[in-house]
C-alpha cells in the first residue's frame, strides 16, 4: 500500500543510509556542539543558496507573518536553516543514544487524561522538536499511536520504530488507501492515544481556513472533526529547544464552549488550535520548519 506524501514539500532528513549510519557513528563519541557550529558555518550558507524554493518561503514567512524588514528577515532565514539543522543533529543524536533533559510544562494535564478510560488526541505542528514527545510524554497506561507520512528515509524510519518500540508506541503511516483511518478509530475506540500533526493539508483532505499570523491560511479539517464526532479531549503539544540539550515541552488543553453541530465544534476547535500555534510561534520564531507557501495565496 503506498504512503501518502505531501505535495508541496518533501520534508526528508537529507543523507542516505550509509551517511545516517556513520552519523550516528559519529554521534556516539563528539559533541554535539562541534557539529552545531560546523553545520552552521559550512553546511547552512551553501543550503540557502541552492535550496531556493525553501530560502523563498521561509524568508516570505518572515517578511508577511512576523513583519520582519528584508535584513532582519533573512538573518531570521539563515537562524532557523540553523536551528532546523540542530533539531535533526538532535534526532540522530538521540539515535546514538545520547540524552536531553526535557522540561515538562503541564504534565498533570496530560497525565490526568491517560487516567481515564476513553482515548484522546494529541496535536503536533511543524515547530521545536516534537519527535522528543514520545520519548519524555510516555506512559504505560495507555499505548501511544503516531501518525506519520510518507517519503522519510528508511533509516530514519527504522531508527524511530526501534526508540519508539521501547517506549510504547507504536507509528501509523497514513495511506493513499485511507486504511489508516481503520487505525485511527481503533485506537481512540481501545482507550489510546492519537498522536497527529496538524498544520499541514496533505492529499485531497478538506480545510477550515483560520487567521494565522494575520492572514488566512489553510489547517486539515480531518484532526477536528474526529474529536469533535467522537467527543474525545485534545492536547496541543509543542516542543521548544531551549538550550544545548535542553527542551521544553508544554501541554495544554483544546478546549471549546461552541454548541451546534459537529461541523461547528470542529471549526471553534481549530480555531483554538491556531491561537496556541500562534502563540508559540510568536515565542519561538526560529523554529518555524513549514517549508513553503503556507499561506492561502488565492485570497
Amino acid at each position: 500500500m503506498r504512503e501518502l506524501k505531501h505535495d508541496k514539500w518533501v520534508g526528508t532528513t537529507y543523507g542516505n543510509r550509509w551517511m545516517h549510519r556513520w552519523l550516528i557513528r559519529f554521534l556516539k563519541v563528539i559533541d554535539v556542539r562541534l557539529l552545531y557550529a560546523f553545520t552552521c558555518v559550512f553546511v547552512i550558507p551553501p543550503t540557502l543558496i541552492v535550496n531556493a524554493k525553501a530560502r523563498r518561503s521561509i524568508y516570505g514567512f518572515y517578511r508577511k507573518g512576523m513583519r520582519c524588514g528584508k535584513m532582519e528577515a533573512a538573518w531570521m532565514a539563515y537562524k532557523n536553516h540553523c536551528a532546523f539543522s540542530q533539531v535533526v543533529i538532535d534526532r540522530f543524536a538521540m539515535y546514538a543514544g545520547k540524552k536531553f533533559k526535557i522540561d515538562v510544562v503541564g504534565y498533570d494535564e496530560f497525565k490526568q487524561l491517560t487516567r481515564q478510560p476513553e482515548g484522546f488526541i494529541q496535536l503536533s505542528s511543524h515547530i521545536g522538536n516534537y519527535e522528543i514527545a514520545g520519548y519524555s510524554l510516555r506512559t504505560p497506561e495507555k499505548r501511544f499511536n503516531a501518525m506519520v507520512f510518507g517519503g522519510e528515509k528508511e533509516s530514519v524510519m527504522a531508527n524511530r520504530s526501534k526508540l519508539f518500540e521501547s517506549n510504547n508506541i507504536r507509528m501509523i503511516p497514513m495511506r493513499e488507501d485511507m486504511s489508516h483511518l481503520f487505525e485511527i478509530n481503533q485506537a481512540l475506540a481501545d482507550g489510546e492515544i492519537l498522536s497527529m500533526p496538524a498544520d499541514r493539508v496533505f492529499g485531497s483532505q478538506k480545510t477550515f481556513s483560520c487567521e494565522f499570523l494575520g492572514h488566512p491560511a489553510n489547517f486539515p479539517q480531518g484532526p477536528f472533526l474526529l474529536a469533535a464526532v467522537r467527543n474525545v479531549p485534545m492536547l496541543f503539544v509543542s516542543v521548544m529547544k531551549t538550550g544545548t540539550k535542553r527542551y521544553t515541552a508544554t501541554v495544554s488543553r483544546i478546549e471549546t464552549e461552541t454548541e451546534g453541530n459537529t461541523k461547528a465544534k470542529a471549526a471553534a476547535l481549530a480555531r483554538k488550535y491556531v491561537e496556541m500555534l500562534e502563540d508559540t510561534v510568536r515565542a519561538h520564531p526560529s523554529q518555524w520548519y513549514n517549508y513553503f507557501e503556507f499561506w492561502d495565496v488565492r485570497r
